[in-house]
């Protein structure tokens, strides 16, 4: 039985595993999207996000610890001061997995994992551009006639 096991091991031993998410997600802050298995995506998921939360709190114990699990100091101040304020009215899912498909090699599912730009808001949807062809002014005087009977009926 599973219980109390979280996570997925990878086929990793402990120290492998956390070392390879390290990487993984500094490399997902620094360049904004990053191409890697299903598996290994979501288990990114978590601890991209912690950071991002880590960054939307902004002091120095939330830099220092940010710290110990990005590598690269220039990556942490991009968090502080670039990324995590884009996030700020947001509560959570910074990031995005779109399943790209199957690897070539090995078959394996392949996803690409990276920050959320834009807030998506239901309801509004992007259409295509409407051309509008000019109306002849005969058609427009027709259209002005017709309003008031339209309304008095």
């Amino acid at each position: 039985m599973r219980h109390k096991s979280a996570g997925r091991r990878l086929g990793r031993k402990t120290s492998h595993r956390e070392a390879m998410f390290r990487n993984m997600v500094t490399s997902l802050l620094n360049h904004g999207k990053i191409t890697t298995t299903d598996a290994k995506a979501k288990e990114i998921r978590v601890v991209a996000e912690r950071m991002i939360t880590l960054g939307k709190r902004g002091d120095l114990h939330s830099m220092r610890l940010a710290a110990s699990v990005i590598r690269e100091k220039d990556v942490v101040s991009k968090l502080f001061s670039t990324i995590a304020p884009r996030y700020k009215e947001r509560l959570g899912g910074y990031t995005r997995i779109i399943k790209l498909g199957f690897r070539q090699g090995d078959a394996a599912p392949v996803s690409l994992i990276e920050l959320v730009e834009e807030e998506i808001k239901p309801g509004k949807v992007k259409s295509a551009p409407v051309i509008v062809k000019p109306v002849a002014p005969v058609a427009v005087e027709a259209a002005v006639v017709s309003a008031p009977d339209a309304e008095e009926a």
